[in-house]
């Protein structure tokens, strides 16, 4: 007899759970894969145009949602979490990260970013657990995904026990609130399915409420081309200019609805090293950041999420920042700042590529922009 003949489901997933923790996961669970009830949700959201320039997720159409179809023999998926928070966050690490939010100067990148890429470690770890899982009952079917493929990661992550989705799309859990990756493990097991939880978001809007460009239409549903994430990462061209100045000083990524959610004063720490803050990624000033050149942005970067963006979406990113740091700096009368910020602007414009160049433009218009205001307003005032 086989290890396959006589796997006992229950047990092997028990035991995978005790795998999983070793590797650092912090909650696995078992989801069927009939996500037929998804299809028109996902229809409705491409049909809609919400997923902006990412046409990918247009030409898997409803592949996403379809486990078999992405691999066949899959029978059940497994999905795993781990947390993200670093491990240096002190207890008021919300509160922190709105103040840095509140600092014009200060670059502000995604908590989620600031360390190693997650895909690479959760990708390295997911398929350690395979492994262990082999030699439990043998060779069988598999594929690991971390956010790299047509996978619904939240919709299996809920089916699977791991939380709810909240509001704001995100999973959402009563023990660790949103500040975790998902992973999965595609198998051809047929493995006990864990019970979906129940929505615990009650009336509460404070995650569409934070959204400094209003991306969220209605509670779960995201207007992708609006939300500073996409506009940062996944958006490669210029960034609608009726957005740069609701950007502030996020330069990768935004955080504004997870700050918001009381579910997330539960989420935890990661249990890995690989999500301490990098130099230069938690806490740097704008200008910092302006003066590095390529070479010195690669080797900051390496092995970082960051990295798939490229240098000029990055300095893209830095320069709608400046320019409303520099506008920042222009209404409060801080001449000195104002200078610096112009003249950072000004010294790189002239070898700066057509995207980047645009928007160091357009940064270096904010201080007339400013003035203009405050002079309006000093013309009103009785």
């Amino acid at each position: 007899m086989t290890g396959r003949e006589r796997l006992d489901g229950r047990q092997l997933v028990d035991s995978v759970r005790r795998w999983a923790g070793e590797l650092g996961f912090s909650q696995i669970g078992v989801a069927g894969i009939d996500l037929t009830a998804a299809e028109d949700g996902l229809r409705e959201w491409l049909a809609a145009g919400f997923h902006g320039s990412m046409g990918y997720m247009a030409r898997h159409g409803m592949t996403r949602a379809r486990p078999a179809e992405l691999v066949p023999g899959t029978v059940s998926v497994i999905s795993a979490r781990m947390d993200y928070l670093p491990r240096s966050a002190p207890d008021d690490w919300a509160g922190r990260e709105l103040q840095a939010l509140a600092e014009p100067g200060r670059a502000v990148v995604s908590l989620y970013a600031r360390g190693r890429d997650y895909h690479k470690v959760l990708r390295t770890r997911l398929q350690r657990l395979a492994s262990r899982m082999a030699e439990a009952v043998g060779p069988f079917g598999h594929r690991v995904f971390t956010d790299s493929a047509p996978v619904l990661e939240v919709e299996l992550a809920t089916r699977a026990g791991l939380g709810w989705r909240g509001k704001h799309t995100l999973a959402l859990a009563r023990e660790a609130g949103s500040m975790f990756f998902l992973g999965e493990l595609f198998v051809d097991l047929a493995l006990p399915a864990d019970p979906p939880l129940q929505d615990h978001c009650g009336r509460c809007t404070a995650c569409l409420d934070a959204c400094p460009t209003q991306a969220f239409v209605a509670p779960y549903r995201l207007d992708a081309r609006r939300c500073i994430s996409y506009l940062t990462i996944e958006h490669d061209g210029p960034i609608p200019p009726a957005l740069r100045t609701l950007m502030g000083n996020r330069i990768y990524g935004c955080d504004d609805c997870q700050l918001a959610c009381p579910w997330n004063k539960y989420a935890r720490r990661a249990p890995l090293a690989d999500f301490d803050p990098r130099e230069g990624l938690d806490g740097a000033s704008l200008l910092e950041l302006w003066a590095w050149d390529e070479a010195l942005w690669l080797q900051r970067t390496e092995g970082s999420a960051i990295r798939r963006i490229g240098h000029a979406r990055w300095r893209r990113n830095l320069a709608v920042a400046l320019g409303n740091a520099l506008a920042a700096a222009a209404r409060r009368g801080d001449a000195a700042a104002a200078a610096a910020l112009v003249a950072a602007l000004a010294a790189a414009r002239p070898a700066a590529d057509p995207l980047v160049g645009e928007h160091i433009d357009w940064a270096l218009a904010r201080r007339a922009d400013a003035d203009a205001t405050a002079a309006a307003a000093a013309a009103a005032a009785p």
